[in-house]
């Protein structure tokens, strides 16, 4: 089974503008993104899908294999299935380009379970627990249902697992890791516009969802930063001054 990594990268963010080539600490967001998954996959099958001339030539520039997509796919996950028709492979494990410390066994744990189970038709997807009140308030940090099986039930911005108490209790979060088979990216991209409650909730996997498919949830270690804001990137100065990076 042959299977690449794929970290799709625009420019175009709304919160942080030029995201992935914000300089923290010598490197860029998405240089270290990219760092961290050839930890875990050969870095001839590590691939940046990006729809900008400015992150081509610094991918080119640092000697990361980068395919340039067009500016029309909605989402990420959109990128990723235009690459599946550039570079073909049997799964494709989406690590988001906004990931600077993501753990590189994370990456290896959703390849490893595609690799195991054998059913080339199932979408995986990252989880971890919440522990801290502010996470599970956030709406910024999407939080994940599971049926016992951990098969998705539904995503949102909002708290959820609720309660009458209005209190958090328990919950748990999206790991922003994915794994696609090829035959799931191409129905997915065959939308040419968000699904509904993947518009409203401005969360992709969902229209995987809506589209009927399953997605199985696995537990990953949690202990990565996604860059959004400016305050994200102070946290992640924070861990590498930490470990003297």
């Amino acid at each position: 089974m042959k299977v690449v990594a794929v970290i799709p990268a625009r420019l175009a963010s709304t919160r942080l503008p030029e995201k992935p080539l914000i300089d923290i600490n010598g490197k860029s967001v998405l240089r270290r993104t990219h760092d961290q998954c050839v930890k875990a996959v050969d870095k001839e099958k590590t691939y940046v899908a990006t729809d900008s001339k400015k992150i081509y030539s610094h991918c080119e520039d640092y000697g990361i294999n980068v395919v340039m997509t067009s500016t029309e796919c909605l989402t990420g996950t959109d990128r990723v299935a235009e690459f599946s028709k550039i570079i073909d492979a049997d799964y494709y494990v989406n690590v988001q380009g906004d990931e600077p410390i993501i753990n590189p066994e994370d990456i290896r744990t959703i390849i490893d379970v595609v690799k195991s189970d054998g059913n080339s038709n199932k979408i995986y997807n990252g989880y971890s627990s919440i522990d801290d009140k502010r996470e599970y308030e956030s709406l910024s940090i999407p939080k994940v249902v599971m049926r016992e099986d951990k098969r998705l039930l539904y995503m949102s911005r909002s708290p959820i697992p609720g309660n009458k108490e209005g209190e958090f209790k328990k919950a748990w979060k999206q790991i922003c890791i994915y794994g696609f088979p090829k035959e799931a990216l191409n129905t997915f991209a065959k939308h040419k516009s968000k699904t509904e409650l993947e518009s409203v909730e401005d969360i992709e996997i969902l229209r995987f969802l809506e589209s009927g498919f399953e997605v199985s949830m696995v537990e990953l270690s949690g202990t990565s930063i996604a860059v959004d804001t400016p305050e994200d990137v102070e946290k992640v100065k924070k861990v590498l001054d930490n470990a003297n990076q």
